[in-house]
């Protein structure tokens, strides 16, 4: 492979990178204002649980389409499309009066994003070197996991210094930015070869990659932990530093897959996933028993460590198990579980918070974690197949090396 060929950090790569860390953006920007326009509005909590679940579920129903739309338009002008529907609805939501109409807007809204993930992730794939897809896809996500620190921060200031207004037709104006930056994303040559090779079948989720989503499903679930009830953990230890808990988790996040990418390039799953199971079983053990600031601190650089080197490598081992043509599936498959996770981790973890406190969520946790560390050990040594190769790029028959 020439030195060209071999080269992730093109334009187009950068483009990627930061349209999907400015969707990311405003997204998690939603995650602590939408509840306070829903109570705005007359809604309850009730309503707020709904207005959630009801994105969740659109995004989770449209992402098994996203393979059939890719046979019959250019999955950038898809991307262009699923941006433009994101934005849209992010300005439209000022402008619902009801909750009616706002539960409308909300599906709508999950429906684009289903789709832009999708294909920002399947682009972003096509754009990096086969043999350094694992490198790439972790700078990829660094920018998710900036915007993730940062979105909730920024929808809290734009509502104490100005009101919905400005937060929604603010968020509006930056996913159009997002969109524009999406139009100069020149994708691979091989990439209409690909698109010929998709069957266009309907697959509601992918089997070959059904082992790693069950991981992120796990994976999901503890990370609803640290999403839904963190901030009220945090009241219930009095622990003020919720912004720097997350900012911590960020850099732990960003650090780790400078070295992880590579690594799994190299040596596959294994060297990731394990370490990083233990690191995050780590984290949520001294969250659990976390007495002092410090201490809160510590266990989001263990918590950074581990899910931000697992996370992308998951990813990447769902697309090296499948043929390039069929990303889109794998994909579908690996976020759907993802989102799953989070939304029954919020639930269950929810029952737990309830019947014991807020301080149990993170045993329970910590306990999937081990399951994950469990279950991943066991398959592979159980098939022969714990060694460096297991989850690299798959040719010609799409058989799993």
């Amino acid at each position: 492979m020439t030195t060209i060929n071999n080269k992730i950090w093109s334009l187009s790569f950068i483009f990627v990178l930061i349209s999907n860390a400015l969707v990311f953006m405003i997204f998690e920007m939603l995650l602590p204002t939408l509840p306070l326009f829903v109570t705005a509005l007359g809604g309850g909590a009730s309503q707020v649980g709904l207005v959630t679940g009801i994105f969740m579920l659109s995004a989770i129903l449209i992402r098994p389409f996203a393979g059939i739309l890719a046979t019959k338009f250019d999955k950038k002008i898809l991307l262009i499309l699923g941006i433009i529907i994101i934005a849209l609805s992010t300005g439209a939501y000022y402008l619902s009066s009801s909750i009616s109409t706002l539960l409308l807007v909300r599906l709508i809204h999950g429906a684009g994003f289903g789709l832009a993930t999708t294909y920002f992730a399947t682009l972003a794939a096509e754009i990096i070197p086969k043999d350094r897809r694992g490198e790439g896809i972790g700078y990829f996500g660094v920018g998710e996991t900036v915007a993730i620190s940062v979105g909730p921060m920024i929808g809290i200031m734009t509502l104490e210094l100005y009101d919905f207004q400005r937060l929604f037709f603010g968020g509006m104006a930056v996913l159009f930015l997002a969109d524009i930056m999406a139009i100069f994303i020149k994708r691979a040559p091989k990439g209409k070869e690909i698109d010929k090779q998709v069957s266009g079948k309907f697959k509601l989720l992918e089997k070959r990659v059904l082992f790693p989503a069950l991981l992120i499903f796990l994976i999901g679930i503890s990370a609803g932990g640290i999403m839904s009830f963190f901030a009220l953990y945090a009241i219930e230890r009095e622990f003020t530093q919720v912004g720097l808990f997350f900012l911590v988790i960020a850099a732990a996040s960003f650090l780790i897959r400078l070295l992880s990418g590579k690594l799994f390039d190299v040596y596959g799953p294994s060297i990731i996933l394990i370490p990083g199971s233990i690191l995050s079983i780590i984290g949520f053990i001294i969250l659990y028993v976390a007495a002092s600031d410090i201490m809160f601190l510590i266990a989001a650089l263990f918590y950074g460590f581990g899910f931000g080197a697992i996370f992308p490598a998951i990813q990447t081992w769902c697309m090296n198990l499948v043929g390039e043509h069929e990303h889109e599936d794998a994909m579908a498959t690996f976020f759907n579980f993802f989102d799953l996770g989070i939304g029954g981790g919020s639930f269950i973890l929810g029952l737990f918070a309830t019947v014991a406190s807020y301080q149990a969520v993170y045993l329970v946790a910590s306990i999937v974690y081990g399951v994950v560390l469990v279950i991943y050990v066991v398959y592979f040594v159980g098939k022969g197949k714990f060694n460096k190769h297991y989850g690299k790029s798959i040719q010609g028959d799409n058989q799993a090396i």
